[in-house]
C-alpha cells in the first residue's frame, strides 16, 4: 500500500506531500489545479520518462518520493532477489531526483536504474491513465489482461512455454549453422583450424606479454637509462658525506654531545656506499644485445597481435581455442551432426507446440469465466443488453504461446459481436476497461491501483455505478482516484483537495486532506458548481450517507 508521496519542484508544485490510507481515496479540484501533476508524479517515481521542463522554473531540480509498505511475502522474496529488501519493520523508500540533463532514481537509499525501478515498482502499484483504455483497443493488451486474471491457473505454464521456446531458438540456431555447402564448409573448417593452429604456435604464457613489455621498455631505452645511472653514480660518489662524518668524527672527541649526529651520518654514509654499488652493479649488468631485443620486440608483436584476434587475457585466447575445437569437430563430423541437430530442433518444436495447445486450453478455460465476470460488470455498469466473449486464432508459436486474443463484445441491443474496437465508443471503452479491472481485482495482487479521470464521458445513473465498482475494487486493493463526479466522491474513505494558489505572485498547486465537514463542502462545490446553495449543501449530505450506507452494505456482501 502506498503509504505517502511527498513531491518538491515539480511543475506548479513547489512542495507537497500526503498520506495516503486504505480504501478508496479521492482526489477532487477544479479544473487546471494540477490533479493530474500529483498522478504524474507518482509516474515519474515508478519509471515514467521525465520532459525536461517538468522541473519548476527557477529550481534546480525536481523531486519525488514515495512511501510503501511490503505487501506480502512473494513481494518480499522479489526484492530480496532484487537485493532491496528493507529491514524488518521498515517501508519501502523510492526516491527519483529529476535535474535538467539526468535523473537519479533510488530505492532505500541504493542507486538504481529506471528498468529495476520499473521492475520493483509494478510489484506495488499500477497506474490507469486518463487514455489507458485506448490500450484495449491492442490485441496483446488483451492477452495480458486474461494472462493476469488467470495467472494462478497459467502462470507455471507460461514459463514453461517460456523456457521451451527459448531451448528451441537455441536449436534452431544451430541447426542454421549446419545448413551450408560443402565450399562453405571446407572454407570455415580451413579458417578454423588457421586459428588453432595460430594460438598454439603462439603459445602465449600467462603474465608473459606483461613481462615482455617491461623488458621491452627497459631494453628500448637502455642508452638513457645507462646515462642517468651514469650521472647518479657520479654525484653519489662525489657526495660529501665522507667528509662530512670525519668532521663530526674529530669534534666528536671533544664533545660526546655529537654522538647521535656521527651514528646518523654513519648510517647515511653506510647506506650511500650501498646504493652506489647497486648502481654500479645494475650499469655493468644491462643487456645491451641488439638481437635479444629484435627477439624480444618480435614475442610482444606477436603476443599482441594473438590477444588482438582471440581474446584479451590467456583465459580468454584458451577459451576461443576451445570453441574453434569444438566447432571444427562438429564441422569434421558434419552428416551426423547435422542430423542430431535436427532431430533435436524437431523434437524441441513438438514439445514447444504442446505446451503451446495445452496454455491455450487454459487460457479458453479462464477465458469463459473472465467473459463472465466482465459481462456481469458491465451490466451493472448501466449497459442495458451485452454480449462478450474472447475470440482466439492461432499464431506461430512465441515465448508467450502460439495465441492471439481478441474482445468480442456487442453493447447494445440487437447488435453483433464485433471487435471491441469497432463496438465501443471511448466512453464505453472507459468502462470496459473499469468492468475488467474489477474482476482482475479477485486476482491481481498489485496492492494500490491508480484510476486517473476514469470517469470521463459519463453521468447520473451510470456514474452512481462506476462509484460502486470502485468502491468494490477499494474492499481488496487500495485505490486512488482523480475525479470530477460527485457519486465518485461520495464514496471517499479519504478525501483530498487539490487547488492552485498564488504564491509570491507565482501560482502553486496544493493538495491537503479534508476534514468530514469539508468533504461535504467540496461535495457541494461538484454538485452546485459557482453558487452553493443550502439545497445544494442537503443534497450532498444525502449523497454521503446514501454513499455511506451503500459501502456497508457492499462489506457485509463480502463478509
Amino acid at each position: 500500500m502506498l503509504l505517502e508521496l511527498n513531491v518538491k519542484d515539480i511543475a506548479l508544485i513547489k512542495r507537497a506531500g500526503v498520506e495516503f490510507g486504505p480504501g478508496l481515496n479521492i482526489l477532487t479540484g477544479e479544473t487546471g489545479a494540477g490533479k493530474s501533476i500529483i498522478i504524474g508524479s507518482v509516474a515519474l517515481a515508478l519509471g515514467k520518462k521525465a520532459r525536461p521542463d517538468i522541473v519548476r522554473e527557477g529550481a534546480e531540480y525536481a523531486s519525488i518520493e514515495l512511501i510503501a509498505d511490503i505487501p506480502d511475502e512473494e513481494t518480499k522474496k522479489k526484492l530480496s532477489e532484487l537485493s532491496l529488501l528493507p529491514e524488518e519493520g521498515e517501508n519501502l523508500i523510492i526516491s527519483r531526483k529529476i535535474g535538467q540533463s539526468r535523473s537519479v532514481s533510488k530505492i532505500n537509499d541504493e542507486t538504481v536504474t529506471l528498468s529495476k525501478l520499473r521492475e520493483v515498482t509494478e510489484l506495488l502499484i499500477d497506474i490507469y491513465g486518463q487514455h489507458e483504455h485506448e490500450t484495449l483497443l491492442n490485441s496483446g493488451k488483451q492477452l495480458e489482461i486474461l494472462d493476469d486474471f488467470s495467472n494462478a491457473g497459467t502462470g507455471a505454464l507460461r514459463s514453461e512455454v517460456q523456457e521451451a521456446y527459448a531451448e528451441y531458438r537455441a536449436l534452431k540456431k544451430k541447426c542454421l549453422e549446419f545448413t551450408m555447402d560443402e565450399s562453405e564448409r571446407q572454407r570455415e573448417m580451413d579458417f578454423a583450424a588457421f586459428e588453432i593452429g595460430e594460438i598454439e604456435e603462439a603459445a602465449v604464457k600467462e603474465g608473459e606479454e606483461e613481462e615482455l613489455a617491461a623488458r621491452y621498455r627497459r631494453m628500448n631505452h637502455a642508452r638513457e637509462i645507462a646515462e642517468h645511472l651514469a650521472s647518479a653514480y657520479g654525484m653519489l660518489e662525489e657526495s660529501a658525506v665522507s667528509a662530512a662524518l670525519s668532521e663530526i668524527e674529530t669534534a666528536n672527541g671533544y664533545d660526546e654531545g655529537l654522538k647521535d649526529i656521527r651514528d646518523q651520518l654513519f648510517d647515511a654514509e653506510s647506506i650511500l656506499s650501498g646504493v652506489t654499488r647497486e648502481i654500479r652493479d645494475y650499469a655493468d649488468g644491462m643487456d645491451m644485445d641488439e638481437e635479444s631485443f629484435r627477439e624480444t620486440e618480435a614475442r610482444l608483436d606477436l603476443i599482441r597481435s594473438v590477444m588482438a584476434k582471440y581474446g584479451k587475457t590467456v583465459p580468454e585466447i584458451e577459451a576461443y581455442r576451445k570453441k574453434k575445437e569444438e566447432r571444427l569437430q562438429e564441422l569434421t563430423d558434419y552428416e551426423e551432426n547435422l542430423k542430431r541437430s535436427e532431430e533435436n530442433c524437431r523434437r524441441a518444436e513438438a514439445r514447444l507446440r504442446e505446451l503451446c495447445s495445452k496454455l491455450t486450453q487454459e487460457r479458453k478455460q479462464a477465458a469463459l469465466i473472465f467473459a463472465e465476470g466482465v459481462k456481469r460488470e458491465l451490466l451493472e455498469l448501466g449497459f442495458q443488453s451485452v454480449s462478450f466473449e474472447l475470440s482466439f486464432s492461432e499464431k506461430e508459436p512465441s515465448g508467450n504461446g502460439a495465441d492471439e486474443v481478441v474482445f468480442m463484445a456487442a453493447l447494445n441491443p440487437g447488435e453483433k459481436l464485433r471487435p471491441l474496437s469497432e463496438a465501443a465508443s471511448g466512453g464505453e471503452l472507459s468502462r470496459v476497461m473499469l468492468a475488467a479491472k474489477t474482476v482482475l481485482a479477485e486476482t491481481d495482487r498489485t496492492p494500490t491501483l491508480i484510476f486517473d479521470e476514469i470517469d470521463t464521458g459519463i453521468s447520473g445513473r451510470t456514474a452512481q455505478r462506476v462509484a460502486e465498482r470502485l468502491a468494490l475494487i477499494a474492499g481488496r486493493h487500495q485505490v486512488i482516484c482523480i475525479t470530477h463526479l460527485p457519486q465518485i466522491a461520495a464514496m471517499a474513505d479519504r478525501h483530498f483537495v487539490i487547488s492552485k494558489e498564488e504564491d509570491g505572485g507565482r501560482n502553486v498547486t496544493e493538495i491537503r486532506r479534508l476534514s468530514d465537514g469539508e468533504m461535504l463542502s467540496e461535495l457541494a462545490r461538484l454538485l452546485g458548481g459557482a453558487e452553493i446553495t443550502e439545497a445544494v449543501r442537503q443534497n450532498a449530505a444525502e449523497m454521503k450517507a446514501l454513499a455511506e450506507a451503500r459501502k456497508k452494505e457492499m462489506n457485509a456482501g463480502r463478509n
